[in-house]
Parts: C-alpha cells; structure tokens; sequence
C-alpha cells in the first residue's frame, strides 16, 4: 500500500480556532490520519502532519488549504517566520511503497485544483519544479507576501497555476513533492538576532557572498551540505536561535548538525543551551543520534530502542522548550498507534 506524508505550513500560531477549524478539515477525509499538530506563536505559524494513500491526502490538503484561505487574512498577519500565503507551504513526501517521482505527479494534481477551483496562485517547488532556480523555497518565497504584489508580475515569476495576480487575503502557495525534511530550531543562550544570524551562515549550505579586494565576488559555502538556516530571535521563549530546515538527513543527520551549531556558536562568544524539534522525526534519525551520543559519552549501558531515544533527546536538550514525547513525536510510533 503507498503512504505519502503532507506537511503543510500555515501562517497561524495563534488562534486554536482556525488551527482546529483546518485540522478537522483534513480529518474529515476517511483514510487520512492526523499524526501531529506544532504551533508557534512568535513565528504565527502552524504546521501539521497527516499520512496516508495518496488520493485521500491530496484531498485533504485540498480541504485544509481552502479552509485556511477561508479563515487567515493574511493582510494582517505578521510573524517571525517567512511567509507568503496563509498555506504558505504543501509539501508531499513518500513513506513506503511510492517513489518521488511518482509523488511529483500528485503534487501537480493539487497544485493544478487549488489554482483553478480555488483562484490562489501556486508554485511548485523541489522535485515538481522544472526550472532550477524556482526549485528553491526561499529563492521562491523571497520579497515574502508584502513583496510578492509586485514580484508576481515580473518576467520569470508567473505561478505555475492559478491567477498571476496576488491574492490579498490568501496570499500565494507553494506546493511540492520533496523527500523527508527536518525542521530544528537550535537555541542560544543569548537574545542577539545578529549573532543567531551568523551562526546560520556558518553552518549553512549557503554560506555567504565575499567581496575581494578585485572587487569580484566570491561565495564561501557553510559547514553543512544540505541544510538551510536563518537567525531569529523568538520572543516567549527569550532565546535566539538557529532555525534550520535540513533536507537530506542521509548528509546532514540531526546530530552532526547540533554539534556544528554548538562549535560555531563558542567561535561567537555564545553557548547552545537545547533545541526544539519542529513537527515529526523518524524513528531511525533519533536512533542514529542515540548511538552517536552514546559513544561519544562512553555510555555502554544504553541498549534498548529506548535507551538511545532517551540519549538523543537528553544531548540535544530537545525538551529544552517543551516536553518532547517520543509517542507524539516520532513517526513510526504514530502510525502504529
């Protein structure tokens, strides 16, 4: 049987009204479950999880994004976390037994109904975007919905469905087919937005532009393939951090990337004091970084599926923030509840 995950990102952190009006939109589709709720007030975003076959999660993330186009304004929504559309992002990733490329294909499905049933103007990224330079997130969502008004007309930046013409209460949507993403937010123990910031050049694939002497410009990767970060600074939690999205974990596992976080962060005079998980993990990912804290602690007690868990979360301080529960929060463990 094939399993695909949507991970939507909606811009409301706030009102549990809408959040709860969207998540009942998406469990009102028999053979979708919902596996995870994560909101965030200082960023005003929310993002949920939801598996199972393919034709029932495109419906129902068709359902969620008409909901949140119904209920967010986004003319008034403002928040720390880059947004351009009350569904801001649609991601469809396989689990089991489906390829990438065959989720590319229910991605465009979707794409193509929110577009002309709904009028919101949709980009597809990742693998369902055929132009290298529009397969970006960030390079797509850049001007954010304040600039997208503009950017919209612009040769090069028509959406791949729907109106090329900004919608002022929905925004714009982003919707692809991408392999498993982690979001991880790590947290310093200062409030200095500009120190998070150069910490998330550091590490980043990204890294930064470097004017020479000749006056050409030179680009100086990160620490990190495969990784995408930014500094912010979250108001109820008094904390700056890194937060990342990391979109190869085969490259970047979560461990390796806590760790260059904690060098980068002594290079700039601050500590790392925890971290905070966004969304779900796969089991496999918190095993790996286990055993790897494991050893590097000398911990040969640890022995058990539980045992390494534990370890992962205690060395990574995931609980920092909020109590993380591995029954809520990895992904096998939800879909055989």
């Amino acid at each position: 049987m094939p399993l695909i995950e949507c991970v939507p990102n909606f811009s409301e952190g706030v009102n549990i009204a809408v959040i709860e009006q969207i998540a009942t939109a998406i469990r009102s589709v028999p053979g979708v479950k919902l596996l995870h709720i994560d909101s965030g007030e200082a960023a005003n975003r929310t993002v949920i999880t939801f598996a199972g076959e393919p034709e029932p999660v495109i419906e129902a993330a068709f359902l969620a994004i008409k909901t949140a186009g119904e209920l967010i304004d986004m003319s008034r929504q403002k928040g720390e976390h880059p947004r351009m559309g009350a569904t801001d992002v649609c991601p469809l990733v396989p689990l089991s037994g489906i390829t990438l490329q065959e989720v590319t294909v229910y991605a465009a499905r979707l794409g193509r109904r929110v577009g002309e049933e709904l009028g919101i103007p949709v980009y597809l990224y990742e693998h369902s975007q055929a132009e290298e330079k529009r397969s970006n997130l960030s390079v797509i969502r850049s001007g954010e919905y304040e600039g997208f008004f503009n950017k919209i007309k612009q040769p090069g930046w028509a959406p791949d469905f729907g109106p090329a013409e900004m919608d002022a209460q929905r925004g714009a949507t982003v919707i692809g087919a991408r392999n498993l993403l982690i979001a991880y937010n790590v947290n310093l123990n200062t409030t200095s937005v500009p120190i998070a910031s150069a910490i998330a050049v550091d590490v980043r694939e990204s890294g930064k532009k470097i004017k020479m002497p000749d006056g050409s410009i030179q680009h100086q990767p990160g620490a990190l393939k495969k990784v995408k970060a930014i500094g912010w600074y979250i108001a109820e939690f008094e904390k700056a951090q890194v937060s990342m999205n990391l979109t190869d974990i085969t490259i970047a596992p979560i461990h390796l990337v806590f760790e260059e976080v904690c060098k980068a962060a002594l290079r700039h005079g601050v500590q790392v004091t925890g971290s905070e998980l966004i969304g779900l993990i796969p089991l496999q990912v918190m095993l790996d970084a286990g055993r790897y804290f494991a050893d590097k602690q000398h911990n040969s007690e640890a022995q058990t599926e539980g045992d390494f868990v534990a370890i992962a979360i205690q060395a990574m301080g995931l609980d920092e923030l909020a109590p993380f529960d591995p029954q809520k929060k990895i992904i096998e463990y939800l879909l055989n509840a």
